[in-house]
Formats: structure tokens, C-alpha cells, sequence
């Protein structure tokens, strides 16, 4: 992974970038007149990068609005960044250095940040990894308000959501339900959590019904994972509770998706999982005072063995009975045994994340996640806030009586498939019904993964919510 470092002052051998308010060009003290009338001329024309050259140097200036930090320009800023990283890959740059003259320790952040997330790279299973790999490998920022701290705590949380993109692009081949959970005590090991894994005969003591039909038509066993990271002094006094749905691979079970632009995708279905790893991991590597929990059942949906079939009856692990209508609805069964589980610690907050249903996507597109859930409202517009800081937006949907309706069965407590119209929002209230505790759900099916790459967000898996949820945990529960 990039590493970002801290400098006391720029180092002017390397090819590098300045952030400058765009109305104070002339205090560049590096630059000579004849420099400075042309960059003049260039932030007249509204040039968002200028690059000078000297022989084989290049350095890139970005003038920046004076303003404080707004989630607009932050974003602008990671966007210009991903112009700037093809100039120092293109030009063979192991090293480089970022140079903030404007004070504002944000920009330079979003500005980091960019670089290194659009520089990652799944180059695993290539033969020529080596000729592909990307030349950046480390930058060095001189920015007397960003510390080595700082610049630890960032390379921390680039690394989580480097291992939640890593996560989502590895195939069903090697990620199984088990080797997942391997994963999960190799992250553990790595940034500081605790991990226990349930087999199936756990699971099965525990009577959770919705991963078990899920998994009836797998010959992979499923896995429950629990990861729990518990300073201690923790600031709250009830822990905050993630649950990430673990679909490894979803064929759709016996209600068989089409292949093209649906199952040849589903090695993604594992991102809500991929996402609480790279939060607990983010929090327990920057040793934030807070008591977090993350809940991961896991298995693949497929047509075989025993497989649940359509109008089977299933019971989750509160006893609640579910009519299966269509197997694949199947994140729902087995986020209800996850959100059942998450009971016994009387969470202050619950927040769940899933590429749950297309009906997120047609509703709102692949740049934005659905959330809806019981928290009051005050924690949901404080994660609205998080989510349009990192830019990775949420937009809230209602949670009303007549969408719970529609999941209702003659046959059994409740069905696992609503209507025609608005299917995230019942899907939202099925999942409602298995909680007794302040609770946000996520549906991340748009924003999850990609077959293209878009600025800082490479082709595959996004790591979407763990720069979201990092952002909010830091901002209201430290």
C-alpha cells in the first residue's frame, strides 16, 4: 500500500503537488516572476492543475478557493489528486511530496487520501504484476498542522479500506464462507481485535435458521464471525454494534439469477461484510476509546444439495417464522440471525450494511446508499453529515407502517419478499423486526463495487462505508 509520511519542510528534489489559495499565488516564495505571471494566467483561466518543469522535474500546483472545507471542494480536491497521480505514475514516481500553503489540514487530507486510494491495485492473480504495478509508493507531505500522527491514523484507515476493497475483488474461489473468516483473524491479528468464529454446529446450536437456509444448498459449512475490539477506557458504556452481510457468492439459490450484469457481479455480495472488517480494523489499528462489536454471517447462496425452495418456512433464531417466497432475498435471512445476536449487548447503536436489493439502485443509482432504521434523528443526520464529508452519500428513506405491511405472510409470521415498488424499504422493515435497539440500516448494492474506475474509486470493489463510519464513530462517540 502508498504510505503517507510526514516532512518538516518540502523536498524539493522530488517531483511533487502544492495546495495554495488560489488569491495568495504571489506569496510562493519558490517561484521566480516570469513563474508567477504564468500561473497567474493559468488560475485566470481556471486551471485546476499548472504544472512547471524544470528539465526532468515536475511539479504540480493546485490553487484552491479560500473557504474552509466543505464536502464539495473536498471532493473536487480528491478528483484533481487522480489527475496528479497518473502525472507521478506515468512519469515512473516511487516518491513524491504534497506541500499545503493553505492551513487548512483537510484539504491536504482529502488530498492524500485520494492518491492512495487511487493508486491501489488487485493485481494478485496476474502473471505480469510486476510490469503493472503502479510506481507510487510513498508520499511525504509538508504540512506544518498534519503530524506523523496524523499520517499514521491516515495510512491506518487507507490499509482497512484497502483490505475491504482487497476483500470484495478476491473470487468465491479462494473466499469462501471459511477462508473469510480466516481472514477476519488475520485482520485481527493484524490491527488489534479479538475474533471468534462459529461453525456450523454452533450455528446451529444457536438455531440460526435464516444463514442455515441460505446455506442448505451449499457444500461449503457457513461461518458466524465475531470480532470485538474493548479498550480500556472506553467512552461508551454500551457497545457499538456493526453486522455486515457475508454473502461470499450469490447465485440467487434456486430463484437462479441471469448472468450477465447480475450473477457474473456477486463475488461482491460480500461488501456490508467487507465494510465492518475495515471499520473495526480502522478503529483497533488508530486505538479510538470506543467499545466496538462486528458480526459477520457468512455463506454462499447456490441451487444445490438441499436447497431452500420458494413458500419453504424457515425460523430465525428468535423464533420469528419466515414464508421464503424467492431465495433470492436471501441477505435479509441472514442479517435477521445477526441482528437477533446483536440483542445480548444491549447496543447503543446498531448499524448494518448490505448490498441488499436492486431496489436501492433503481431508486437512487449507483452513487448514493439507501439508509433508514430507528435511530433517532439526530444520529441519523450526524451519519448524513459523515457520509457527504467523505463523500461517500447517504440519502434516508421512511420507515412507515405500511411498508411493514407488505411483509407480512398467511402462513407464517413474515415473508421475505414485498411488493413490486420501494423493495429497500420493506426490505428495511423486515430486518426492523428483529431489533430492540437503536438501529441504522445501509443498503450499499449502488456504491458497493464497479466494472470501471471513477476518479479515486478503482474498478471492483469501492471499501464504501469504512471512511463514512470511521468519520462518524470519530466524530460522535470519541
Amino acid at each position: 500500500m502508498t504510505l503517507v509520511k510526514s516532512v518538516k519542510s518540502p523536498l524539493l528534489n522530488l517531483h511533487g503537488a502544492t495546495l495554495f489559495f488560489a488569491d495568495e499565488h504571489a506569496k510562493l516564495q519558490d517561484l521566480d516572476k516570469a513563474q508567477l505571471t504564468y500561473l497567474r494566467k493559468e488560475i485566470e483561466a481556471e486551471k485546476d492543475v499548472i504544472v512547471l518543469q524544470e528539465l526532468n522535474h515536475f511539479h504540480y500546483y493546485i490553487p484552491v478557493k479560500k473557504e474552509s472545507p466543505n464536502p464539495e471542494l473536498l471532493e473536487k480536491l480528491r478528483m484533481t489528486a487522480v489527475r496528479v497521480l497518473g502525472a507521478f505514475n506515468h512519469n515512473k514516481c516511487s516518491d513524491v511530496c504534497i506541500t499545503n500553503l493553505t492551513g487548512e489540514r483537510e484539504f491536504l487530507r482529502a488530498f492524500a487520501e485520494s492518491l492512495v486510494l487511487g493508486n491501489y491495485q488487485f493485481l494478485k492473480y496476474l502473471k505480469d504484476k510486476k510490469k503493472k504495478q503502479n510506481s507510487l509508493h510513498t508520499i511525504h507531505v509538508a504540512d506544518k498542522y498534519f503530524t506523523s500522527k496524523d499520517a499514521e491514523e491516515l495510512n491506518h484507515l487507507m490499509q482497512a479500506t484497502s483490505l475491504a476493497r482487497t476483500l470484495i475483488n478476491e473470487p468465491h474461489s479462494y473466499l469462501t464462507a471459511t477462508q473469510f473468516s480466516k481472514e477476519m483473524q488475520k485482520a485481527g491479528k493484524e490491527f488489534g481485535f479479538q475474533v471468534k468464529v462459529m461453525n456450523k454446529k454452533e450455528i446451529e446450536t444457536k438455531k440460526m435458521g435464516g444463514l442455515l437456509a441460505v446455506n442448505s444448498g451449499s457444500i461449503e459449512p457457513p461461518t458466524f464471525t465475531i470480532m470485538e475490539y474493548k479498550p480500556d477506557k472506553a467512552k461508551n458504556k454500551k457497545p457499538i454494534v456493526l453486522v455486515g452481510k457475508g454473502v461470499v457468492f450469490d447465485t440467487g439459490g434456486l430463484s437462479l439469477k441471469p448472468t450477465p450484469g447480475s450473477m457474473d457481479e456477486m463475488k461482491c455480495d460480500m461488501s456490508g461484510e467487507a465494510a465492518v472488517i475495515g471499520v473495526i480494523s480502522a478503529v483497533a489499528a488508530n486505538k479510538l476509546p470506543l467499545h466496538v462489536v462486528a458480526l459477520v454471517p457468512a455463506t454462499d447462496n447456490r441451487p444445490g444439495m438441499n436447497a431452500v425452495c420458494p413458500q419453504d418456512i424457515i425460523t430465525i433464531s428468535d423464533g420469528t417464522t419466515v414464508e421464503v417466497l424467492n431465495t433470492d432475498a436471501e441477505g435479509r435471512l441472514i442479517l435477521a440471525d445477526a441482528l437477533v445476536y446483536a440483542k445480548q449487548y444491549k447496543p447503543e447503536i446498531c448499524i448494518d450494511l448490505a448490498t441488499l436489493t436492486g431496489a436501492s439502485i433503481r431508486a437512487i443509482g449507483s452513487i448514493a446508499s439507501a439508509i433508514m432504521g430507528t435511530a433517532e434523528q439526530k444520529v441519523m443526520d450526524q451519519l448524513q453529515e459523515s457520509a457527504m464529508h467523505t463523500w461517500e452519500r447517504v440519502i434516508q428513506f421512511p420507515m412507515w407502517k405500511d411498508y411493514g405491511d407488505e411483509m407480512k405472510s398467511d402462513i407464517a409470521d413474515l415473508k421475505n419478499l414485498g411488493g413490486a415498488n420501494a423493495g429497500h424499504i420493506s426490505a428495511g422493515k423486515f430486518l426492523e423486526h428483529f431489533t430492540d435497539y437503536p438501529w441504522i440500516h445501509i443498503d450499499i448494492a449502488g456504491p458497493a463495487y464497479s466494472n470501471s474506475t471513477s476518479g479515486y474509486r478503482t474498478k471492483g470493489g469501492s471499501g464504501v462505508g469504512v471512511r463514512m463510519l470511521y468519520d462518524f464513530l470519530i466524530k460522535n462517540y470519541c
